[in-house]
């Protein structure tokens, strides 16, 4: 990325690129107006703790600002705290427009976590195998409400492994019990619910393995977890082992992918390829040249076919689009990675939640926008799309700037 950014003071400790995730989730990611300077972000956030480093990012050319911004702070829980108060705030009295404020991830990762996201509030911890959950409860609520506390037992005999989690209304909590609970807890981030198997307690052993190597007798003991994930396309399989192969998480443990042979015939799997890849080609030239949309979505011999849309989530069934003169109730702000959906998909995709108006993509960017008549269905769109994968595509939706009402002009992105 091009970030640019000074410190305003020479004597500011600035982290290096392989420090920028240390301690994990201690660095923001802003999306503020093109016109706010760094004095401004170091004024309103050093409120929340020790800050090292603001990135304004930039463009190469111009060097103006993109209206994108990093805050690095030297606690994770600090981070958390900013993005709790500051998410939706107005910077100074005079801006019109909130700013939006996330946990960025790893530089390795490429996306960022909303204020809610559940991988935020809950660790995950080692403790004693006499303890009650009232016992976890009230070694961790010091730190923090607590939503809920739960001991990992053995399914045959019901006896305690030893591991526990605790979950948190707010991600600054459970930074702070993190930072602050006693270290024979081994307390680190828990995987979401979603995505945790019977493999995480071998995932969390062979992180404490990392850790206590030089201070406790190594012990031979723990073994790596397994798993297939199936999709619904090559593409992503592929995107997948990408991004993922050679990642490491928890810390210290490198992930390895691969593909598995499940016994289908390869032609078929290879002709599925192309077709896929044709289908992205051609995606991405819709996107780049808005005015071949229509080549895609009525070309062929059936044209009144509906686009075919993959996911595991439950969509409703297709409404009708409200009349384009129709007043605008609420605008919703679509994120894609990694690459924008054909219009026709997003149409078919947006419209299931009724007195849909229009979605349009910003040519050149992986954003887009839709609009709605109605409040309720925006945010119906909202609660179900935000956060999950349709053909491949991962997409965050969330509410946009107010429209101006006595104009229809498309507002610029940040």
């Amino acid at each position: 990325m091009d970030e640019a950014g000074s410190c305003a003071s020479g004597g500011v400790f600035r982290p290096g690129v392989d420090s920028l995730d240390e301690p994990p989730n201690s660095r923001i990611f802003l999306v503020i107006s093109k016109y706010t300077p760094e004095s401004v972000l170091r004024e309103r956030f050093s409120p929340f703790g020790e800050i090292q480093d603001i990135w304004v990012v930039r463009d190469k050319h111009t060097k103006e600002s993109k209206g994108i911004a990093f805050v690095k702070f030297a606690r994770s829980s600090q981070a958390c705290r900013a993005m709790e108060e500051m998410h939706g705030q107005c910077l100074s009295p005079n801006d019109t427009k909130p700013i939006k404020v996330f946990i960025a991830q790893s530089r390795s990762s490429g996306s960022h976590r909303d204020v809610e996201d559940e991988e935020l509030t809950r660790i995950f911890v080692m403790i004693p195998k006499s303890y009650t959950e009232e016992d976890l409860r009230e070694k961790f609520k010091v730190y923090g409400d607590i939503e809920y506390c739960s001991i990992i037992k053995n399914k045959v005999t019901g006896e305690s492994k030893g591991l526990g989690y605790v979950r948190y209304l707010k991600p600054s909590q459970a930074a702070q019990a993190i930072e602050n609970c006693d270290r024979s807890f081994r307390a680190i981030l828990a995987e979401p619910k979603n995505k945790v198997s019977e493999s995480s307690e071998q995932d969390y052993y062979s992180n404490m393995r990392q850790e206590t190597v030089g201070h406790e007798p190594r012990i031979n003991m723990f073994s790596f977890g397994h798993g297939v994930v199936q999709y619904f396309n090559v593409a992503s399989a592929i995107y997948a082992k990408y991004k993922l192969h050679g990642f490491q998480y928890p810390p210290g443990n490198r992930i390895g992918v691969s593909f598995i042979d499940d016994g289908s015939n390869a032609t078929d799997l290879l002709r599925k390829m192309a077709t896929q890849m044709v289908a992205a080609q051609l995606a991405s030239m819709v996107w780049n040249n808005p005015s071949q949309q229509q080549l895609l979505q009525f070309g062929g011999s059936s044209g009144s076919q509906l686009p075919q849309i993959q996911t595991d989530i439950v969509l409703p069934s297709c409404k009708k689009k409200a009349p384009p003169e129709t007043p605008v109730k609420e605008r919703l702000f679509i994120v894609f990675n990694p690459h924008p959906l054909p219009l026709d998909v997003l149409e078919d995709i947006f419209c299931r939640f009724g007195n849909l108006i229009e979605v349009y993509l910003v040519s050149g960017k992986n954003v887009g926008y839709a609009k709605y008549a109605d409040r309720i269905s925006a945010n119906d769109a909202i609660t179900t799309l935000h956060g999950k994968i349709l053909n491949g595509v991962r997409l965050k939706v969330m509410l946009a700037d107010s429209p101006r009402e006595e104009s229809n002009k498309r507002q610029r992105t940040y």
